[in-house]
């Protein structure tokens, strides 16, 4: 079982919905995560005057209509000034997509501008790899080199980070790491068994693991080769794991493969992209050495 983390969250104006602080204890990183509305209040604070990286977070809607989240990364040694230039009106050289902004400065002060450049290069990269969002930095920055020591602390620096941001609503660093996955025993809180879901006369065989609570389809599981039902959010899903390459036609005609592993925020829309229709997860997805539900594989250690 994985050790716990104590995080602090300070909500500034005493609102949810408003600007807040965070940070782990015993690490150096110190993160503001801001509406875009109350941005101003940033530029009042010391932080913003600090060298770090910031991420602009909003909505981008794609060519069928599907809305996918949208994300810019960037750094500066004047987060505030940088970030003051990215509200402006597009035809002033701002950027319109985002509601919020998050900072993530170091709160010893010790991060330097190469510091800045190589966690920018770094989280750009992983948020490519996680393909949770759309990465909307038109060039990848040149990669920085640094000191084997600096380079060891900006990666346990951003190993805290992605811990962190997820329970703040940022979940496009999220990567699924397969060396992770553990062999289902029970008291291990971070992994579970692996479910499979196999309809009878098909060629379809998909296989699941709940991991840090997301429902992560497994590289090399087949699917439908087509949606075969009305269309539905989830319909939607699996076109765009088509278009994005994560979903391809396997050498078997028949069936579609997932290429890579992939989560899903329920049983059920991972359910529904595999069988190409609505299901209920929590009754398809099943743990083959006992042929327990999902659902009651949950239940059988309650009470």
């Amino acid at each position: 079982m994985n050790n716990g983390k104590s995080i602090k969250i300070f909500l500034v104006d005493g609102s949810a919905g408003g600007m807040l602080t965070a940070e782990i204890g015993n690490w150096t990183g110190h993160v503001i995560v801001t509406p875009r509305s109350v941005l101003q209040r940033l530029f009042e604070r010391e932080e913003s005057k600090r060298t770090g990286v910031y991420f602009l977070i909003g909505d981008y809607v794609n060519d069928d209509s599907t809305e996918e989240t949208a994300v810019y990364i960037g750094e500066s040694d004047n987060v505030g000034e940088r970030l003051k230039k990215h509200a402006l009106p597009v035809d002033r050289g701002g950027k319109d997509f985002w509601d919020r902004a998050i900072v993530l400065t170091s709160k010893d002060s010790n991060l330097t501008k190469a510091h800045a450049r190589y966690l920018e290069s770094r989280f750009i990269s992983i948020a490519k790899q996680a393909r949770r969002s759309v990465v909307t930095n038109g060039t990848d920055p040149d990669s920085i080199s640094l000191p084997e020591s600096d380079k060891s602390d900006m990666e346990n620096f951003i190993s805290e980070a992605q811990v962190l941001l997820p329970v703040l609503g940022v979940s496009v660093f999220r990567v699924i790491d397969p060396s992770r996955r553990s062999t289902g025993n029970i008291s291990d809180t971070t992994f579970t068994p692996i479910f499979e879901l196999s309809p009878s006369n098909r060629k379809v065989v998909a296989k699941m693991q709940i991991v840090d609570g997301e429902f992560v389809v497994l590289k090399g599981s087949t699917t439908t080769k087509t949606w075969t039902s009305v269309k539905t959010s989830y319909s939607g899903l699996r076109k765009k794991l088509e278009e994005d390459g994560i979903l391809e036609l396997s050498d078997d005609a028949d069936v579609k493969r997932f290429v890579q592993d992939y989560a899903f925020s329920s049983p059920s829309a991972a359910a529904a992209v595999v069988l190409g229709r609505a299901a209920n997860g929590r009754t398809e997805w099943k743990e083959p050495k006992t042929g327990l539900k999902l659902v009651e594989w949950e239940n059988q250690n309650i009470g």
